[in-house]
């Protein structure tokens, strides 16, 4: 503050410097995610995410430092998209197995509907998940989702419909296969198969057979003992792929 006569003056341009800053940062962002899906780490340009963000290169890496820093914070970004979306999704309580049935038709449609989730993802598996690595938040994006799966397991062996010892965090995995490879590898599926895989009716069909799979692997009255040719067939595998 500074005294003017008998005034007191108060600068106060804080605030809105900090709000134009978060918008700023927010743009870049938003353009980073575009740009890296569109171009995969190696082909993704500064310039280009500034001319998107309505922002300049330099302050690009004024907010994020450089170039891994900046996918980083994209990876983040597109994760936490998803586990707000998570959060939000709203499933029946009182059934169990409809649940389950709604929380992957949910992941699936996620998929379909943010293909610079898989975009990113593939990226950050050729460069063997580096940038996630030096990730400080990846540990709260991710166990939300395992503890819902863990509750909804939990309720539906209560109620016996789920057979027990189920793992939440490979039957996640096992769900988001499901949905992730059909669309990830959907324009080699397509041309190999001859058919439109990634095509809405094809897509709704798919996650229909694909949910009735996962109904049947969680399901309390299809537990069969392994018998012997089984264990004998399972100790042929090898112990990693």
């Amino acid at each position: 503050m500074q005294p003017k006569g008998d005034r007191t003056v108060t600068d106060t341009p804080a605030p809105k410097r900090r709000r134009d800053a978060q918008a700023t940062r927010a743009r870049i962002l938003k353009a980073a995610v575009v740009e890296f899906a569109r171009h995969g780490f190696a082909g993704a340009r500064g310039d280009r995410v500034a001319v998107r963000a309505r922002s300049s290169e330099r302050m690009v890496y004024y907010y994020f430092g450089s170039k891994g820093g900046l996918f980083r914070a994209a990876l983040e970004s597109v994760y936490t998209a998803l586990r707000d979306a998570e959060r939000s999704v709203r499933l029946d309580p009182n059934d169990p197995m409809k649940a389950l049935h709604q929380f992957c038709r949910f992941v699936w449609s996620y998929y379909a509907d943010h293909p610079e989730f898989i975009s990113l993802l593939n990226t950050e598996n050729l460069h063997q998940a580096r940038h996630l690595r030096k990730s400080g938040v990846l540990g709260e994006l991710v166990s939300p989702v395992v503890g819902m799966l863990s509750q909804m397991l939990a309720d539906g062996e209560r109620a016996g419909v789920f057979r027990r010892g189920i793992d939440p965090i490979e039957l996640y995995v096992s769900i988001a296969g499901l949905g992730y490879f059909c669309l990830s590898n959907r324009h080699t599926l397509s041309m190999v198969l001859g058919r439109d895989v990634a095509a809405p009716a094809a897509l709704h069909r798919y996650w229909d057979e694909a949910a009735r799979m996962v109904v049947q692997y969680v399901s309390a009255d299809d537990s069969p003992p392994i018998d012997g040719k089984t264990a004998a067939a399972s100790r042929l595998l090898p112990d990693r792929l």
